[in-house]
């Protein structure tokens, strides 16, 4: 329900409106009453005006506190605005914010200062449901519209990785599940739920999509990307911003404005710790890490990007200016704001050392462009005291609060600041949101075995199946998420399949952690003596069954973001933790079908997996339809055609291992191999495909010209199936070194059996573009090998001649 707000009360205002009366007292009864109303409008308030009048209306009325005020949030600081109960507060907010405020973290939850100076969630915090925060917000709208002076409505910030993170919202599989896909449409569905979810509750900015490529896979936060190559994870996140936000501009009721998270080279940390320097140089910045950023903001509107933590070159992202000022904004044209993450500013001292006081650090931090301070104002409400200093210009200040007044107006904020709290419920977790949820969750399964066609299994042929694993039972959803309504189990789904056909048995094998949740700051494993109970009693249940499912992986604890010093997630091994191999080993030797579920957020060296288990599947997490979805791909009705995103090495030892690299590497090992344990873009199927090479509309082109590629696909088994067609094209002789192979399209085509289809592809200049020795794109003359299969290894080419 969209209401209109009343105008704001002022001082002023209302002097006009007193002369408005008295004027028209003496004039003609004729002049109409709505006349002199118009006459005393701010035109900022006009809606029928432009959304750039409104703004330079507004900003020239406003104080210098009042600009600063919009460029700062409030999270730990929420006892400010809000009574004991949680319940917002306008007398206290605005007796301490008598200027407004920019916008409100993470609304939905309940976090407060006494909860710590950490950027992650707090542990043990019930937050707000649909129709509580959705009151919450429309209380904190009504204050700021009309009980500040200009009646400047609030941007509401949420997380959104993998579907709204808030109570009872929908939880799709995690990012680096979805990014198994390969489907950019059902990517886009998935984010219109979770825009729709947020918006009814009155969010209107996420803090997503991620379109870090991610380059190593000890770094905890890897499950949050979309994997490793520019392409995909390029694609991925425009599907992404589309689901969240549209193409156009202004916002539709059902929408959000999405945050490009983070640039950059937050995927390449040093030694995989988050937030390690990125020792990345500018060639392999514009090749790898800048194109997903710069096809967001080029191709879509796009109103705001989240620097990273980390440094370049010695220089921290949030204090970079030719990072977020010469490339952002005026290489590629961005106009939307710069929103630091959170405590970002604070840590170019505490973390960076490059300054001893938080006046110094927003100094620079504004010298970048980077308009918005989260998740409070610290360092950014010393400015009014900086600018009277000469430290900061109000040409800066003013810059900054366009771009942020202009994001508000083209929410609809001014006109439709609030929703219907009781509306707020129906319209999460609906009943398509859910089979959406499954759906994803299908299609993200990847089958990286499947020895002598176990799979799918026969119901028929089962009487008794043993599901086996603390996370087939206590299933994890990743990192990111809140409690959605139900998440169904592994186990659930299992024996939802075995009703009335065969009996399902549980036993949990070994545990990991004491606990899985992910804000907790310890991570606690469990002890060899309970394990090897567990073990023993696992031993037993698989003994008096004829087929097994093993669910073995990680959870949210065991890697994910290490926001503190305290509160650590990236890994030096990439092994299964604790006696999850020994278990295995023990199951297998009974000499019963086997199928092994991984459940993990990063990429795990499963050698003695993938060489002893009958049957392996990456499952990733697969959000609260997991069960259900594991169940559909183990049974058959649906056929896996999920791919990696990533490159899985065979240890810790290959790293870094991706696919994109340059000739020189790879070189060898004594001992060991350089290949990886499986491929990037690597995925099986229940049938069978041939794939052709690529057929070239035309052998020679000119530099400016594009050139259509056709792939011939065929279904040659006898079950309907996906496959993804990728494109592949590596620069034979360039005046720089180019990778050995770079993904420039993708398609994933559902086929029938015996179906055959052709798949067009386009590659353009820019496609075959690289960065010149003077840093200049450009397209040079010679050859180029076009490859097309089912994987970066299953390749097939052919010779395209660029003159």
């Amino acid at each position: 329900m969209a209401v209109r707000h009343r105008l704001p009360r002022t001082r002023q205002f209302r002097i006009a409106a007193l002369a408005a009366v008295a004027t028209m007292a003496l004039a003609p009864a004729f002049v109409p009453a709505a006349q002199a109303q118009r006459a005393e409008q701010p035109l900022y308030e006009d809606a029928s005006q432009s959304v750039d009048a409104r703004v330079e209306d507004l900003l020239k009325r406003m104080t210098l506190e009042e600009k600063v005020q919009q460029m700062v949030a409030i999270w730990l600081q929420k006892d400010k605005i809000q009574a004991a109960d949680g319940e917002f507060d306008a007398q206290k907010a605005t007796q301490n914010f008598p200027n407004g405020l920019g916008q409100i973290s993470r609304p939905y939850d309940r976090r407060a200062i006494t909860q710590g100076p950490a950027a992650g969630a707090a542990a043990g915090t019930v937050n707000r449901n649909a129709e509580d925060t959705a009151r919450y917000i429309n209380a904190a709208q009504k204050w700021a519209v009309e009980k500040t002076r200009l009646g400047i409505p609030l941007i509401m910030h949420e997380e959104a990785l993998h579907g709204y993170v808030a109570p009872g919202a929908t939880s799709f599989p995690q990012a680096i599940a979805l990014a198994s896909t390969w489907n950019p449409k059902l990517q886009e569905q998935i984010f219109a739920v979770a825009a729709r979810e947020m918006r009814a509750r009155g969010a209107n900015l996420a803090l997503a999509p991620v379109v870090d490529i991610a380059r190593d896979p000890r770094w905890g936060r890897i499950e949050e990307t979309y994997g490793e190559d520019p392409h995909l994870v390029g694609e991925m996140g425009l599907a992404a911003i589309r689901g969240f936000q549209g193409t156009t501009l202004p916002l539709a009721k059902d929408k959000v404005y999405v945050t490009l998270k983070h640039m950059t080279g937050h995927g390449a940390p040093e030694s995989g710790t988050n937030i390690g320097p990125a020792t990345v140089s500018e060639r392999t910045l514009r090749e790898f890490f800048f194109p997903p950023f710069e096809r967001a903001v080029t191709e879509l509107p796009v109103m705001s990007v989240m620097p990273s933590y980390n440094e370049i070159d010695g220089i921290p992202s949030h204090a970079n200016r030719w990072l977020l000022h010469d490339v952002l904004r005026q290489e590629w044209g961005f106009k939307g704001v710069v929103l630091s993450d959170y405590f970002a500013i604070r840590e170019l001292n505490t973390r960076h050392h490059l300054f001893d006081n938080l006046g110094d650090a927003a100094v620079r931090a504004l010298d970048a462009t980077v308009d918005f301070e989260t998740p409070d104002g610290e360092a950014y409400a010393l400015l009014p005291q900086l600018v009277r200093e000469g430290r900061v210009s109000q040409q800066q200040i003013d810059e900054s609060v366009r771009r942020i007044l202009k994001l508000k107006f083209n929410a609809g904020l001014f006109e439709n600041p609030y929703v219907d709290a009781k509306a707020a419920a129906r319209k999460t977790e609906t009943p398509d949101a859910i089979a959406l949820a499954r759906e994803a969750a299908r299609q993200a399964i990847v089958l990286l075995k499947n020895d002598k066609g176990l799979l799918p299994l026969d119901p028929g042929k089962i009487k008794r199946l043993a599901v086996i694993g603390t996370h087939a039972k206590d299933t994890p959803i990743g990192g990111y998420s809140d409690i959605p309504r139900h998440v169904v189990s592994v186990l659930e789904g299992m024996q939802a399949e075995g009703k009335g056909k065969f009996q399902v048995d549980f036993a949990e094998g070994v545990k990991l952690t004491k606990s899985r949740v992910w804000a907790e700051d310890a991570v606690e494993l469990i002890d060899d003596a309970t394990n090897d109970r567990l073990r023993a009693e696992a031993l037993e249940t698989a003994k008096n069954a004829d087929t097994i499912v093993l669910v073995l992986g990680d959870n949210e604890q065991l890697s994910r973001e290490a926001w503190a010093d305290n509160h650590l997630g990236d890994r030096n091994s990439l092994e299964l933790i604790g006696p999850q191999n020994r278990l295995a080993q023990e199951i297998f030797a009974l000499g019963k079908p086997v199928v092994v579920l991984l459940l993990n957020g990063r990429p795990l060296s499963v050698k003695y997996l993938s060489e002893n288990a009958p049957a392996l599947i990456e499952g990733w997490y697969l959000g609260q339809e997991t069960g259900h979805a594991v169940a559909d791909v183990v049974f058959g009705r649906a056929n896996p055609g999920g791919k990696l995103p990533v490159t899985i090495a065979r240890d810790v030892g290959q790293l870094p291992m991706f696919y994109n690299h340059k000739p020189s590497a790879r070189r060898g090992y004594l001992f060991a191999e350089t290949s990886p344990l499986y491929p990037f873009g690597y995925g099986l199927s229940y049938t069978t495909f041939e794939m052709g090479a690529p057929v070239l509309a035309t052998p020679t082109i000119g530099r400016y010209n594009k050139v259509k590629v056709s792939v011939d696909v065929t279904n040659t088994g006898t079950r309907a199936g996906d496959e993804v067609v990728q494109l592949y094209v590596r620069d034979d002789l360039a005046s720089v070194t180019r990778p050995v192979k770079e993904l420039k399209a993708f398609e994933r085509v559902s086929l029938q059996p015996g179906e055959k289809k052709t798949v067009s592809f386009e590659l353009t200049p820019r496609d075959l573009s690289l960065w010149n020795v003077d840093m200049k794109r450009v397209v040079e003359p010679g050859t180029f090998t076009v490859s097309a299969g089912p994987d970066s290894v299953k390749l097939k080419s052919t010779k395209l001649t660029v003159k």
